[in-house]
């Protein structure tokens, strides 16, 4: 039997082979070109276990290329991989032959490699959420601006309300105003994309049923919902609520030994988006949900508010992962107790 680990880099790609006599058959690097990829693996084929490929920011060609190509594909977790540190000399080509050997030991922490037809899906939903954060940083710049040179202070809403007229009478010098205007003219076309996208997105999201049972949660509408949905993928890969709620970035990150705190881990191990997704979530559920405001008023007695924030967040990500399993819809008796 035969085993593949490929070192990806921004534009090559170290492909490794070894036998599971830790042999190494095969060690080069290679262009990042799919073609000559496929074709230094082909001689293996039919006896690879696997290919495991390094989850690298551009591994999604590489990835669907290989599987298209009908390979076994294994997407290695570089977080959670650790070498040992006593090494004194290591380089790419060590490092595609240690992803072999670990997948042949079967000590390989696997990333999920999401379906391609979702997958585009979910990162148009990213897209979304960058545009939403540059959009806030413009509307930010205006409020600068404006507070800076005439002491007038406005909020978001009415930043966005601005149109040519009304910054013209404002009487603000040449360079100010064109600079002002270069915000707005950024910040309407921000606006218009954005609602393009929540267009797109509703309208392939909304009849789905994680869908319309995750908008039964105080706290989450149509965005929030539609992004714990498309971030979470199948809730099956999940064996349970605790790792949903890990990946979530909504539990405690510490080692303990005999009752003692010893470290920590890598607390930004998870999903950055669903953490904040469960957030925002938490924030607005004290508003409209009197048992979620119990439970936040009950932790902030004993511990700081963001802490408590976080524990709302927590138990709002347990009970999604629930209804997203069981197909039925939120119980705040079931959530709060």
């Amino acid at each position: 039997m035969k085993y593949s680990g490929i070192d990806l880099h921004s534009n090559n790609a170290v492909v490794a082979v070894i036998d599971d006599q830790d042999r190494v058959l095969y060690c080069k690097r290679l262009t990042n070109d799919l073609s000559l990829i496929v074709a230094a693996l082909a001689p293996w084929h039919a006896e690879l276990q696997g290919v495991v490929v390094e989850s690298t920011y551009n591994w999604y060609w590489l990835v669907d290329g290989l599987m298209a190509a009908g390979f076994v594909v294994h997407l290695a977790n570089t977080a959670a991989i650790k070498q040992y540190e006593g090494l004194k000399y290591a380089d790419d080509k060590r490092d595609a032959v240690f992803l072999a050997r670990v997948f042949r030991l079967g000590l390989l922490p696997e990333g999920y490699i999401y379906p391609p037809q979702e997958r585009s899906l979910r990162d148009l939903a990213r897209k979304r959420m960058q545009l939403v954060q540059q959009r806030t940083l413009h509307i930010l710049s205006i409020e600068s601006l404006l507070a800076r040179q005439l002491n007038l202070h406005i909020n978001g809403e009415q930043v966005q309300r601005l149109d040519d007229a009304v910054v013209h009478a404002l009487g603000l010098p040449a360079y100010v105003e064109r600079s002002l205007m270069a915000n707005l003219a950024v910040l309407r076309t921000l606006r218009m994309e954005i609602a393009s996208l929540e267009t797109i997105l509703h309208q392939e999201v909304k009849l789905r049923p994680e869908f319309q049972i995750l908008k039964t949660t105080p706290g989450i509408g149509d965005i929030l919902a539609a992004t714990i949905m498309l971030e979470t993928g199948t809730i099956k890969r999940f064996p349970g609520v605790g790792h949903f709620s890990s990946y979530c970035r909504c539990v405690e990150s510490k080692r303990i030994s005999n009752g003692k705190k010893k470290g920590e881990g890598n607390a930004r191990n998870g999903n950055k988006y669903l953490s904040w997704a469960f957030i925002e979530a938490a924030a607005v559920a004290l508003r409209c949900c009197t048992q979620a405001r119990r439970f936040y008023e009950r932790k902030k007695a004993k511990r700081l508010p963001v802490v408590a924030m976080k524990a709302l967040a927590h138990k709002l990500a347990r009970a999604a992962y629930y209804m997203m399993r069981d197909g039925k819809p939120f119980e705040a008796q079931r959530c709060f107790g």
